[in-house]
């Protein structure tokens, strides 16, 4: 994927008028993938690109290990990326922002909305995202079981903690929780986030930190723009 920089209102913006959308409306974040090759292993799905040219609906989150997603936020992963796809390739010129898709699904869906289509998807999505975003910002910022360093199960539950288990019923967590025994070591996750190289363990958190300074900023977005729509929901699946 080669780098796409934003585009507002169908003018792109050059070095000068860069701007993050944590300072920008949510609905000037194209839907797409992240444009630099390391970044597409950590299989992030929203980072400024236009979304014909990204939403393959194929997260890579094979690079990170498949018990660090388990199984359902797995699916839940690439099944809601789908999902979002389908919305934009039906109407491609309506469709170019997040926003525009979740104004015109509270137009068409009424009281059903906002748990329904697109709308839903990306909501579960973010969830999602953020659960990998907080484990990788617990492991970079070096938190860990002092006993056991290797290890990331402290990592993990700190990012379930925040990002999925409120929205999870009893029988999610208690798959959850046997879940984190499965979880590969720090060294093998970083390898894989290197898709194998041999590289120096502070240069892969390097990595990390200039990853997240990139796209935590553009998730936040996604979260103010389903408080400012009221769009969050609070259910248990």
């Amino acid at each position: 994927m080669s780098a796409i920089v934003p585009q507002l209102g169908g003018r792109t913006l050059g070095d000068r008028q860069r701007v993050s959308c944590a300072r920008r409306a949510a609905p000037d974040c194209h839907i797409g993938a992240v444009s630099q090759s390391w970044g597409d292993c950590l299989g992030t799905p929203i980072v400024y690109s236009p979304v014909k040219a990204d939403l393959t609906g194929n997260i890579k989150t094979d690079c990170l290990g498949t018990p660090i997603v388990y199984s359902p936020v797995k699916a839940d992963l690439t099944g809601n990326i789908k999902k979002i796809r389908a919305v934009y390739d039906s109407n491609p010129a309506r469709f170019k922002t997040l926003q525009n898709i979740l104004e015109a699904e509270k137009e068409m869906h009424g009281s059903a909305w906002p748990k329904t289509g697109a709308t839903l998807a990306l909501m579960w999505l973010k969830r999602g995202l953020k659960f990998m975003l907080v484990l990788l910002q617990s492991i970079s910022d070096g938190e860990r079981d002092e006993e056991h360093p290797n290890l990331i199960r402290v990592n993990a539950l700190k990012a379930y903690e925040i990002a999925l288990k409120k929205y999870h019923g009893w029988m999610l967590q208690k798959l959850f929780m046997g879940s984190v025994y499965a979880l590969p070591y720090k060294s093998d996750l970083l390898k894989a986030l290197e898709k194998g190289k041999e590289v120096k363990e502070e240069e892969s958190i390097e990595k990390i930190h200039q990853f997240l300074s990139r796209v935590t900023p553009i998730l936040d977005a996604i979260y103010e723009m389903y408080t400012k729509m009221n769009a969050e929901l609070s259910y248990k699946a």
